[in-house]
């Protein structure tokens, strides 16, 4: 690594000091990136937020009148609980266990211009999406054999994930495209302890340190004004290979889950559709996105299936202020694996069901949204939004471990605040 990829390594890591551990919802992507997305149910594929629009639809940014900048960043409170089933009261009794990882701050800073009547270009970085949990306190079972052996592992799992972007716009009379150039970042810690049979049952601690990566994609957009109101919008997001040297193999490796791909994990493509409609002071809009974690370097080898994510937003416009409400369904890409006909096939989707809820649950579905916005003078603005995802229940069989478990359950539910400035100039 030379001297310049340290310091804007180190800048990065900054940036991202209070963002523990992110916890995401459509898997480990937020559902909407800025406050006003997030006040409606995540929509912006046919409707412009401004600025804020890059990795939505960065075609949208061709809806600032000359320059517009905003920043401000979402508060993130996931609550996941585990519960070890146990077969015949054996391991000890053990209450549900609460992940530590509950509070998060996700930054976010926009830009977008005007050049010309034809083009537009812009700049941002944001907080895009991670998860992860903490059991580090061992809570539930008080005997440290026991708790390497039967417990969560006192797991720690950290992925946190940043983009960059540059996005190009043109417009010309009802149609706007454009290109937005991707720059990740990301960083990735796994590590617990498990008890080792040659080392008379002590436990050992399992985990590599945290791994950096940068991967490059892109996105492209498009958006047409039909007319009296009605928008359809298209995006692509291209995926981006991450390696996370050694993370993810060393963590693997004792659950004996093979990794094709090795320590690669790839941020997934996603494809989208949208349409607005604005009728007075009404604005309807509804996505769709498709999030292709099957096809993902080592989402791929953890069985995540792809995601059929579908929002619906609301917002309603008066003089100087605005209201937002909306609803984001994803179906999980965190599924129970079975059907195994061999002891090794159900032995390793036995060890998989355990890894995938205890380090990375991505299980939410359901989320419901509350926003608003209000605007000072023409140029300075304030939009807030609450996301409120209801309790999901993921039940999984780790019976085939042999460890006196019948299967793992996961509660996991999740609220958030975002806020944001914005100045138009």
């Amino acid at each position: 690594m030379n001297k310049k990829t340290k310091i804007l390594t180190k800048i990065i890591t900054l940036s991202l000091v209070a963002a523990t551990t992110l916890h995401a919802t459509n898997g480990d992507t937020l559902i909407g990136v800025g406050a006003k997305a997030r006040g409606m149910g995540g929509v912006g594929i046919a409707m412009s937020h401004g600025a804020e629009s890059t990795l939505s639809n960065p075609a949208l940014i061709t809806s600032v009148e000359n320059t517009e900048i905003s920043f401000g960043g979402t508060i993130f409170m996931p609550d996941i609980q585990t519960q070890l089933n146990a077969t015949q009261g054996n391991p000890p009794p053990q209450d549900k266990i609460t992940s530590d990882a509950d509070i998060n701050m996700i930054p976010e800073v926009s830009l977008a211009m005007k050049i010309t009547e034809e083009f537009y270009v812009g700049i941002g970085m944001w907080g895009t999406g991670g998860m992860g949990t903490d059991y580090s306190q061992g809570e539930g079972i008080n005997d440290s054999i026991a708790r390497g052996q039967f417990s969560n592992f006192d797991m720690v799992t950290n992925l946190q994930l940043m983009q960059f972007a540059v996005p190009v716009a043109y417009k010309t009379n009802g149609l706007s495209v454009a290109v937005a150039p991707i720059l990740q970042y990301g960083n990735l810690d796994i590590n617990y302890v498990m008890q080792n049979p040659e080392h008379d049952g002590a436990l050992d601690t399992v985990g590599a340190g945290i791994a950096q990566d940068f991967g490059f994609g892109f996105s492209i957009g498009a958006t047409y004004d039909v007319s009296n109101g009605l928008v359809l919008g298209a995006v692509y997001k291209s995926e981006i290979d991450m390696e996370y040297t050694n993370q993810l193999t060393t963590a693997a490796a004792p659950f004996q889950i093979p990794l094709p791909d090795g320590d690669h994990l790839e941020q997934p493509a996603e494809l989208g559709v949208g349409v607005a409609y604005t009728m007075d002071q009404h604005t309807f809009a509804f996505d769709y996105r498709k999030i292709k974690w099957s096809d993902a370097k080592g989402y791929e080898a953890f069985g995540w299936e792809d995601s059929d994510v579908y929002a619906f937003g609301y917002e309603y416009k008066q003089d100087n202020w605005a209201l937002r409400a909306g609803y984001n369904y994803a179906s999980s890409a965190v599924v129970e694996l079975s059907g195994a006909t061999t002891p090794q096939g159900a032995g390793l989707q036995a060890s998989t069901n355990m890894f995938n809820l205890l380090g990375f649950p991505a299980t939410e579905e359901k989320h419901y949204t509350l926003g608003g916005s209000y605007e000072f003078n023409n140029q300075f603005s304030l939009d807030l939004a609450y996301v409120y995802a209801a309790k999901n229940t993921e039940t999984f069989d780790v019976s085939a471990l042999q460890m006196g478990l019948d299967s793992l359950t996961t509660d996991h539910s999740e609220n958030s605040l975002s806020f944001q400035l914005n100045y138009k100039f």
